[in-house]
């Protein structure tokens, strides 16, 4: 309803509508029956029959299993969606005028902190070096070796049922050649991420107080199970007895994320050589300003990507000269590709919208729509060879669509127009089996995402939405391919820092 009808509302009183017209009557009656019925139509509407997440229906109208009890696939909650309450209703075309007067983290002049917890080192490791720079020969272990430098690291050891925090001291020793050289072993320095007008960048390396594996436990108890840093601090004081600042725990979460860039870059081009890629977006804030998050998803791949939602983001995904299949809702983005199939699991929910709600003969239309498209997905999927009974399905809901296509209720014609104009994409499935009819697939990889945002409210810099999305990218890629995420974590974590070659995920291995 127009917004022009709620001050008629305010305004009027009892006593008003004894001296007004019959004209009058009649037509303040029927704007109050128009706003009745679409507020009726809002209030009935659930993830069911609407974009909205699972978790925001109501507790009490879930069946026994926790799950609403019409069928549906869940979506990534795209009108659902609001910006956290300081953020107001900014968008990425409109500059955020509610910022804080102060920046995140700790103020210039503020007092300090420093470690109080004393690290009791349980072994030491030495790094001597192994080849004389000069002449290329081997440092035996008969040469003399001075120590030049040291420093401790923290590691996480995974036992059996079993998690130990221990200390460890390495030594790095220089040794003079019998050619007169010297040479000195350093720590590793390995990827940097540089920002302009930062005071202190982002450096790997080996010299670090957090080994690989602690800081892959870190980043899991960030990104996976959505922990702020406060909270990751608590837990690792109360049940590892370990004390790391905030900054250092920021800087194991960022660690990870910068070295699965170079990773994504590579999962990219897998995305693009794939034959079938479900795709799908969701709004997402960095700093209070609307952003998108974007998910391409293979049978073995998933990327995820933070940027607009303009074409060029997608683009940046599966590339110009994509040649494979596209599964998505009907989003205009998407519509410029020629082969694509529709989710109709977004139509199906639309059609219970206008079933369940108070339409008129758009009620009816919405039942048909839901029943044929639930039944076409049927046939095709069972394969049953009844290639006529797939025709006649496919006929009525076409002829439906143009029978409703000038219905007065604009969301009854919006649909049947909808179909309409994508038919041959809501209908690719039908000649080409292997393309699911529904992008159940993006949807579910979009949903821990979507929690995050409703916890976190997103994040707050270009360099974190990169690395977020990055590490997204590398633990969903490996649990679709079967592989450890954590101990491929630790392995990558240990390349960057060194400034090793990153390891690839592995590909996944057919029982």
């Amino acid at each position: 309803m127009p917004r022009r009808f709620v001050p008629d509302l305010n305004d009027i009183k009892r006593t008003d509508l004894a001296v007004i017209s019959r004209e009058e009557l009649e037509d303040l009656a029927w704007r109050w029956h128009e706003l009745a019925r679409s507020l009726a139509n809002r209030a009935g509407e659930d993830s069911t029959t609407s974009s909205r997440p699972p978790s925001s229906d109501d507790p009490y109208r879930r069946d026994a299993r926790g799950k609403p009890a019409a069928a549906g696939a869940g979506d990534d909650a795209k009108a659902s969606a609001a910006p956290p309450e300081s953020a107001g209703k900014a968008d990425e075309n409109k500059p955020d005028e509610k910022k804080s007067a102060k920046p995140a983290g700790k103020q210039p002049g503020a007092k300090g902190s420093w470690r109080c917890q004393p690290i009791v080192v349980s072994g030491e490791v030495e790094h001597p070096p192994e080849v004389c720079a000069a002449c290329r020969a081997a440092l035996g272990p008969d040469l003399e070796r001075r120590p030049v430098s040291a420093h401790n690291r923290l590691e996480l050891v995974r036992g059996d049922m079993a998690l130990q925090v221990t200390a460890t001291k390495h030594v790095y020793f220089a040794v003079r050649c019998p050619c007169g050289h010297d040479n000195v072993a350093r720590p590793g320095v390995g990827l940097r991420s540089q920002i302009e007008g930062r005071r202190r960048n982002l450096q790997m390396s080996e010299r670090c107080l957090v080994g690989p594996m602690l800081a892959t436990f870190i980043a899991a108890l960030s990104l996976r199970f959505r922990l702020p840093r406060r909270k990751i601090q608590e837990l690792l004081h109360d049940w590892l007895a370990l004390e790391l600042g905030v900054a250092t725990i920021e800087r194991c979460v960022h660690e990870f994320g910068l070295a699965s860039e170079p990773v994504v870059e590579q999962l990219i081009e897998e995305v693009r050589a794939a034959e079938i890629v479900h795709l799908d977006e969701t709004p997402w804030y960095q700093r209070g300003v609307l952003r998108w998050m974007w998910v391409a998803v293979t049978a073995v791949t998933t990327v995820h990507h933070i940027g607009s939602r303009r074409k060029e983001e997608l683009t940046r995904l599966i590339g110009e000269p994509f040649l494979g299949w596209l599964v998505s809702d009907g989003y205009g983005a998407y519509r410029d590709h020629p082969r694509r199939q529709r989710c109709l699991a977004h139509l199906i929910r639309k059609g219970l919208a206008l079933a369940e709600g108070y339409y008129g003969a758009g009620a009816g239309f919405g039942r048909d729509l839901v029943r044929d498209l639930r039944r076409l997905i049927e046939r095709v999927h069972d394969g049953d060879g009844d290639a006529e009974a797939v025709k006649r399905l496919m006929a009525r809901i076409k002829w439906s669509c143009q029978c409703n296509r000038h219905e007065i209720e604009k969301k009854v014609r919006d649909l049947a127009g909808e179909i309409l104009n994508d038919w041959d994409a809501v209908v690719a499935f039908v000649s080409d089996p292997s393309l699911p009819p529904t992008n159940n697939e993006a949807e579910r990889a979009l949903r821990h995402a979507v929690i995050a945002r409703r916890i976190s409210f997103g994040t707050r810099t270009d360099e974190g939405s990169r690395f977020y999305a990055a590490g997204l990218s590398v633990i969903h890629t490996c649990r679709q391919r079967g592989v450890e995420p954590w101990a491929y974590a630790c392995s990558l974590i240990a390349a960057a820092r060194a400034s090793l070659p990153l390891p690839m995920i592995p590909a996944k291995v057919e029982a």
